[in-house]
């Protein structure tokens, strides 16, 4: 490698380290109810510069240069995140041509979302207006595919991807294969069934594909750590090698309880730093993963029952008997899971619902709101960057007029990175538009005035 390149190759490893603060700005938060996640909640001060939180209390220092934002009667909250989304890779679901969310092939674990994220989405502002400041891109696997690639983790805010970008990868996504005895087909529009031996036939071949290339990087990973190795790159197994020793968390995305116990065995295994995406059935193997430490990123809660059998509240009692059991928990809009659910980036901004949702059926509101702020943090190893109300962290912050939580709560500021962002959004600028619309007999006699 030439200087040239090895400068080069620097910048851009600096550009994507740091989120963008380049248009960061000195900024007071004054009066209002601050919820720091680290703490209890008290009437005081945030104050930012240089994209970070530089102190928070009640008589904190505010620097003369500050702008100074009024939050008497308000409340500042840490940025909500949303744990596992697809935003910036899929504008329109049904217009291919904006849909970069998956790639063709059954294994790429060398794909970075990063370097497919579109920071002009529509899709950010309308998401962000709705309190959510960062959020984690990870790509799907297509269909059949096992893994899907690598997550990035990204503030919504910046002209490019190396300013929007904390980490641009945190983890590799596995698809586990599971029984799948009925499909939809797209050909007939109509579902097809499979036998049950012939699907879990399927299911197990795909099982052992996986360990074969598990297997494959752990001995391209010895290979190259020997001295003297000659063994050519490659680039799948290179970044399958990161997985080891639990360097870089797998993210194991599985619904049912059999899947989830065949995950964990796999993940034991090798050695891999789980986390569990989607976990409808989860509640029911809570106390393995409160043992074995295993974190879950839950798919939208409301959405319908896994079984026809299942009551119609285990969607939202999931996440309460996950924490009762001491799993940590976060929530997500592109888990996946659930009936009827749905996932995608259109739902990203509802994330502070899902969580709402949950607060009826066992878990607290103070839970509920760890659970979109600080826990997505602790469960990617950067809760000291992010995810709470602490001088030295990232100054993603919100100001509302009520709870996240509540529907009726309105963002009255944003930042992002330590500058403050404007809300509009091409919900609000549409609804605005059609709102002001003149009425096509305005000024004119009613119909009935006219008969008279």
């Amino acid at each position: 490698m030439n200087r040239i390149t090895r400068v080069s190759a620097f910048l851009a490893v600096l550009a994507f380290s740091a989120p963008a603060l380049s248009f960061a700005q000195t900024i007071v938060i004054d009066g209002g109810t601050v919820h720091t996640m680290a703490g209890a909640p008290f009437v005081g001060r945030v104050v930012i510069a240089n994209g970070v939180i530089t102190a928070v209390g009640a008589d904190a220092v505010v620097p003369p240069d500050a702008k100074r934002i009024d939050a008497t009667g308000l409340h500042v909250y840490p940025g909500i995140c949303d744990a596992m989304s697809t935003l910036g890779l899929i504008e329109v679901d049904a217009v291919s041509a904006t849909n970069d969310q998956a790639e063709m092939g059954m294994y790429n674990p060398h794909l970075e979302a990063a370097t497919a994220i579109h920071p002009s989405s529509e899709v950010i502002p309308v998401t962000r207006a709705n309190g959510v400041t960062h959020a984690l891109v990870a790509p799907r696997a297509g269909r059949d595919g096992i893994i899907a690639g690598q997550v990035a983790l990204v503030n919504l805010d910046g002209w490019t991807v190396e300013e929007m970008a904390i980490n641009p990868s945190v983890a590799v996504v596995i698809n586990w294969p599971s029984i799948v005895t009925r499909r939809f087909d797209s050909t007939t529009f109509s579902f097809k069934d499979t036998p049950y031996n012939d699907a879990k036939e399927e299911a197990e071949k795909k099982q052992n594909e996986l360990r074969e290339w598990v297997e494959a990087a752990r001995h391209y990973k010895q290979a190259k750590g020997s001295e003297g190795s000659r063994a050519g790159a490659d680039q799948k197994l290179a970044a399958l090698s990161e997985c080891f020793e639990g360097k870089k968390a797998v993210i194991i995305q599985a619904e049912a309880k059999r899947d989830i116990e065949a995950a964990i065995a796999f993940a034991d295994e090798y050695g891999f730093r789980m986390i569990l995406a989607g976990g409808g059935e989860a509640w029911k193997l809570k106390d393995i993963l409160a043992k074995k430490n295993i974190p879950v990123i839950l798919a939208r809660t409301q959405s319908l029952p896994r079984e026809e059998d299942d009551p119609y509240h285990q969607p939202y009692s999931n996440p309460g008997l996950l924490r009762a059991a001491g799993v940590r928990i976060a929530f997500a809009s592109g888990a996946g899971g659930g009936g009827g659910g749905g996932s995608g980036a259109h739902s990203s901004r509802t994330i502070p619902y899902e969580a709402a949702m949950a607060t009826g059926f066992g878990l607290s509101e103070d839970e509920a709101m760890r659970a979109i702020t600080i826990s997505p943090a602790e469960i990617f190893g950067v809760s000291d960057r992010l995810g709470s109300l602490e001088a030295g962290k990232i100054a993603n912050v919100i100001v509302t007029d009520g709870s996240p939580l509540q529907i009726t709560s309105n963002v009255r500021h944003l930042i992002v990175a330590g500058r403050e962002v404007s809300g509009e959004n091409k919900h609000q600028s549409l609804y605005e538009k059609y709102r002001s619309r003149p009425h096509p007999n305005a000024g004119q006699p009613s119909a009935v005035g006219a008969r008279r």
